[in-house]
């Protein structure tokens, strides 16, 4: 019977951080879920049968305060994110730091916590939900594909510095995920265009080669992968899953 193994999931209250959630608590797997509104930590863990914890993941206390509450950690999945768009030179510094701190600074502050207890044991895998934002640049996106390609660029020094530790550590990089978080952003380009909300909802899907959204399932399904002992080979990469929007 395989190990029971503790999986950790920031921003996992809704989208993609809760279908990763469901995915493994049906492999039979122990799920802790950090958000920052409590209402929706509490409501993912109890369909899991998890733990819920409120966490704001830039905030070190708040890290320190939740790691403590969740114990030693098998599996991280750093998926909590912010995305803004705007015109780089409409971009507000607060909106340009406020990216740096939960996109990368909170993947970096979580990923400290976890570390030394998988070392210890020589094992443990850390999977980066980052973006193809991470991967190519998208205009009026600067503050988010900046801080992907940081969280990209962190997945990979760590994957080199703990590859003999028996810990891996891999970013998936999504395309466009039908999720609240698609919903906001193209409710922001139909309020600052007065396009039409189909039209844009058009618009971005047909940049994926495939002409569709992903499903938050298809990102679920790489992390359990990646998580896998038969993905132990696989280390400081970062895969697209984005229906050949970029190749790399």
């Amino acid at each position: 019977m395989a190990k029971r193994r503790h999986v950790v999931i920031t921003g996992g209250g809704r989208g993609i951080g809760a279908e990763i959630a469901r995915r493994f608590a049906k492999l039979g797997d122990r799920i802790t879920v950090l958000a920052r509104t409590r209402e929706e930590v509490e409501k993912i863990a109890d369909e899991v049968g998890g733990y819920g914890v409120r966490c704001d993941v830039g905030e070190p206390a708040s890290v320190e305060a939740a790691f403590m509450a969740a114990g030693p950690v098998d599996v991280l999945i750093n998926n909590a994110g912010v995305a803004r768009s705007s015109p780089v030179l409409k971009t507000d510094v607060r909106v340009w730091e406020e990216h740096l701190k939960v996109n990368l600074t909170g993947a970096f502050l979580c990923s400290l916590k976890v570390l030394p207890g998988m070392v210890s044991r020589g094992n443990g895998r850390i999977i980066n939900v980052a973006s193809v934002a991470g991967l190519k640049g998208y205009p009026y996106l600067a503050a988010y594909c900046a801080s992907k390609h940081g969280l990209i660029g962190l997945t990979r020094a760590l994957g080199a510095e703990f590859a003999e530790k028996g810990v891996t550590v891999n970013a998936v990089c999504p395309g466009y995920v039908e999720s609240p978080l698609l919903q906001h952003a193209i409710q922001n380009i139909v309020d600052k265009t007065g396009r039409d909300e189909e039209e844009v909802r058009m618009d971005l899907a047909n940049r994926n080669p495939q002409h569709r959204f992903l499903d938050a399932e298809e990102i679920a399904a790489m992390c359990v992968f990646l998580a896998s002992e038969e993905a132990r080979g696989i280390n400081g990469q970062a895969i697209s899953v984005c229906g050949g929007e970029i190749n790399v």
